[in-house]
This record gives structure tokens, C-alpha cells and sequence, in this order.
């Protein structure tokens, strides 16, 4: 099935025909007024008090740290008390408002200062970060009152810090005015890097991919479904504002959504019962590139995978082969007792979970010489992805890189040492005699981690390992 016996694919997020248009589209946008793009927004109303305390703590573990002579304001060291149980939507605002404060952290400081909020020795300093995450949604919503209804939890620190900004309100309106008039900005979203407001923009037009769950339920089946909650099965989504869905013409089983059906989405039946899976398209592409390198009784080695939903797609891929899925390189998830709760409800019987990590495992271990294929996800900066926090809570990746993400780039010693530790990793998946092909695929669009270490690794391979050396396929 394989046209040589070792091939090395390539895959990067990016260069489908889908991405393209909406990258197109992303630039033609560009040219309307920041305010027009402003007003599209559903205006804000402001979140439950949970949210905030969980934003805060997430910032306070990402927030960039200054030396003690630059830092005008200072943060505590421990995290706000949390006694409520998060939903997965709650968690995603939280990430989400605590990235958004993030990416304006030095206005947002400017503005707390300039406003005589702080300095204060009235506010303790563990509350700092609840103060900032909060400010952030308070000038989103144009420092309008928010909007709960009194089924809403109540938390103390949260109520305080309301009636402290509130007090404020009038001040801080004019310290932001200030500000903006300093950059010469309409809002504080113009005064963001270059490549953080493309991101931005790219996020707000880029489409929902999800994969049908065959082993549950057909395509047919799916289309089926939607048609009867009102979808309409279309050739493109891009310019859609109906309940609308489209077919990938890389994936035959994955369907594309516009962005603005998620909340509707996910409160249908397919969703709740893993029939349908929302995830990045990249996975899918890549599990589909190693499905076409396989033949029947092949098996498949999946390093540094971080969604469990990637190991699933490929199980269900090849629920009809006799193959079997050997896991390594897996976070902590892989002590989680759901987890062979979630395959077996999801339909998976073919996946085998190696404790060990990728780089101790031998080339000639026993349980891995049927494996033909070989699926490399590694670490990487995700300088790629268009949605950080959508990335980091369906991969499980470090919120670490919320940083670096708000900054649009990263240091030359940490891509140094990413590319590093990728070069090691394809270098050794190069050592599997058995293995015909390695499926490398990265969410970055750095070269250094993409075609600059493929390059390196196939420079320097061990001829005489294999029959046949490895070579690149884009």
C-alpha cells in the first residue's frame, strides 16, 4: 500500500483550502474599522462569580512577572478559595477571560494605577488578580453594571471587588480614556501587537470542526439528525449566519459549523452521547494521513498525543482492521480511571496504553514489531493555533503557553529547546526497523519546528538502520 517502505509525512496546520479562505477573509476584514468589528460582538453582560475566581487563579499562574523595579502592582502567591465544582463552559470563560487579560496586562495595570485604585494599602495583595480580571470585563462591557439573576452563587471576594471597581467607575473610565488617546487608538485592542489582533481576528472567523463517531452512529445517520433540528447541509460555512454544516473535503468525517453554533450545538443529543467530537482539524488530518499509510493488520505507535479524542478518532478509523493502537508519551491522564470508561462508551477496543515515555522505549521492544506506522505529535509552541484556549483545554497542553501566545512569539531559547527535544524524538522514531512511515505533525508555524528539524533528522538518520532511508512527503 506504501509506495517505498519508509516515508516520513509532514503535516502542519495550515495550506488546506478552508484555511485559506478564512485567512483571506481575516485580511479583507482588516480594512473595516476596529469599532465596526467591536459592534458585531454580542454585547456583554458580565460573568457568574465563579468564573472570575477561577479566571484570577489561572492568571495568577500565567501572568508575566517583572522585576520588582518595573512591577506596578503586586500579586500573591496563593490562589483564591474555589468551593464550587466547574462545568466544562465555565472553564473555558475562565481561561478565555483570563487570556483576554493576559494579552492587555501592562494597559490594564497603567489603568489601575492611573485611576488611584492602586497603590492601596486597603487591598490585599491576593486579591490583585481578581482585581485585574475583573477591570478587563468591566471596560469590555463599557463599565456597565452586570446583569445576573439571583440564582447566581455568591462569592464575598467577588462582591468586594465589584463595589471597589464600581466605586472607580468614573475614574477608571477616564484613566482608559487616556490611555487610548496616548496610543492614538480607538480602543485598546488597536494598541495589541500586530500578530496578537490577526490572531484575534483569524479566531473570531475561523469555523467548528467536529468528527462522526462511526462506530456509533453513520454519516447518514448524522445528516439525518441535523436536518431535523433544523441544519441545512451546505458546500462552504465561510459567510453562513444560519444553522448551516458542510462536509470536509479532506476528512470524510468530519463536518465544519460556523463558529456562532457552538452553545446550540453543543446542547444536542450528538454531542452528548460522543457522536459527534469537536476537535482541531489537524488531528483529524493526521489520523487520517497514518489510516492511509495502513494496511489491514498493521499496527500504530501514537507519541505525545494530548487529547484522548485523537487516540479515539484513530481507533475508530480502524474499528474494521485488525490493528492495535500502542499510547506512549501520555500526561497524567493516563492514571485517570474514566479513561477506559470513555473508550468503551465511545466504541474503542483497540488501544493499549505504554507508561513508559516515548525515548525509553527500545526499537526492538516485543509488543511494538507489528507497528507500521508511527504518529509523532510533539510538543510544540502552537504559534499555529488561531483559538489558545480551545487548544490548551482539548489537547491538555501547558496553559503555560498562554503566554507566549498573548505575546505572538516566543523566546529563541525556549523554540530552541522545543525543536530540540522534536529532533530527538523523530530521531528516534527513525530507529524502528519495522516502522514504514512516521507521521509528523506540529501546530506551529515556526520553520524551526517543522521542515528545519525534518530536514536535520533525515540529514543525519542511520543509513544502514533501514533497507530503505526515509524520506520527506509533504
Amino acid at each position: 500500500m506504501l509506495d517505498s517502505p519508509s516515508e516520513l509525512e509532514f503535516l502542519e496546520e495550515k495550506d488546506t483550502e478552508e484555511i485559506s479562505q478564512v485567512a483571506a477573509l481575516a485580511l479583507s476584514a482588516q480594512t473595516v474599522s476596529n469599532e465596526k468589528y467591536a459592534a458585531d460582538v454580542p454585547e456583554k453582560t458580565g460573568y457568574a462569580d465563579p468564573v472570575y475566581v477561577m479566571a484570577a487563579n489561572v492568571f495568577l499562574d500565567i501572568r508575566v512577572e517583572k522585576s520588582p523595579e518595573k512591577a506596578l502592582i503586586k500579586y500573591g502567591n496563593e490562589p483564591l478559595q474555589s468551593l464550587f465544582e466547574s462545568e466544562d463552559e465555565s472553564v473555558r470563560l475562565s481561561y478565555e477571560l483570563a487570556f483576554s487579560t493576559l494579552k492587555y496586562q501592562d494597559i490594564l495595570e497603567t489603568i489601575l494605577i492611573d485611576s488611584y485604585v492602586f497603590p492601596s494599602s486597603t487591598i490585599p495583595d491576593h486579591l490583585s488578580s481578581l482585581i485585574i480580571v475583573m477591570l478587563y470585563d468591566f471596560q469590555d462591557r463599557k463599565f456597565q453594571a452586570r446583569l445576573l439573576s439571583n440564582k447566581e452563587v455568591s462569592i464575598a471576594e467577588v462582591q468586594e471587588v465589584e463595589n471597589l471597581l464600581y466605586s472607580f467607575k468614573t475614574k477608571l473610565a477616564a484613566a482608559l480614556a487616556r490611555c487610548r488617546i496616548k496610543h492614538d487608538a480607538l480602543s485598546i485592542y488597536q494598541i495589541l501587537p500586530e500578530t496578537v489582533r490577526n490572531q484575534e481576528l483569524r479566531a473570531s472567523t475561523l469555523p467548528l470542526y467536529a468528527w462522526i463517531n462511526t462506530c456509533k452512529i453513520s454519516p447518514e445517520e448524522v445528516y439525518n439528525y441535523l436536518k431535523k433540528k433544523g441544519y441545512h447541509k451546505v458546500k462552504s460555512v465561510l459567510h453562513a449566519d444560519e444553522k448551516v454544516f458542510a462536509v470536509d473535503q479532506h476528512c470524510f468525517d468530519v463536518l465544519i459549523f460556523p463558529s456562532h453554533l457552538k452553545r446550540d450545538l453543543l446542547n444536542i443529543g450528538l454531542f452528548k452521547d460522543d457522536k459527534l467530537i469537536f476537535q482541531d482539524k489537524s488531528r483529524s488530518l493526521a489520523v487520517h494521513s497514518v489510516k492511509a499509510l495502513l494496511n489491514m493488520d498493521d499496527d500504530i505507535l501514537m507519541v505525545n498525543t494530548g487529547s484522548w479524542y485523537t487516540v479515539a478518532h484513530m481507533s475508530v478509523l480502524t474499528n474494521n482492521n485488525t490493528s492495535k493502537i500502542f499510547v506512549c508519551g501520555a500526561n497524567s491522564q493516563a492514571k485517570d480511571p474514566d479513561l477506559k470508561n470513555l473508550f468503551r462508551t465511545m466504541g474503542c477496543k483497540n488501544i493499549e496504553i505504554l507508561h513508559e515515555t516515548f525515548l525509553n522505549i527500545e526499537s526492538k521492544d516485543l509488543r511494538l514489531q507489528k507497528v507500521k506506522v508511527i504518529l509523532l505529535l510533539p510538543r510544540c509552541s502552537g504559534l499555529g493555533v488561531s483559538n489558545p484556549v480551545e487548544f490548551i483545554l482539548n489537547e491538555h497542553e501547558d496553559t503555560g503557553l498562554l503566554k507566549d501566545l498573548s505575546q505572538g512569539g516566543i523566546s529563541e531559547d525556549k523554540l530552541h529547546d522545543l525543536a530540540q527535544q522534536q529532533y530527538e524524538q523523530l530521531m528516534h522514531a527513525m530507529k524502528f526497523t519495522k516502522a514504514q512511515a512516521v507521521v509528523y505533525c506540529t501546530c506551529s508555524v515556526y520553520p524551526e519546528e517543522n521542515e528545519t528539524v525534518v530536514k536535520k533528522a533525515l540529514e543525519f538518520q542511520e543509513l544502514g538502520v533501514k533497507i530503505q532511508p526515509y524520506s520527506m512527503w509533504n
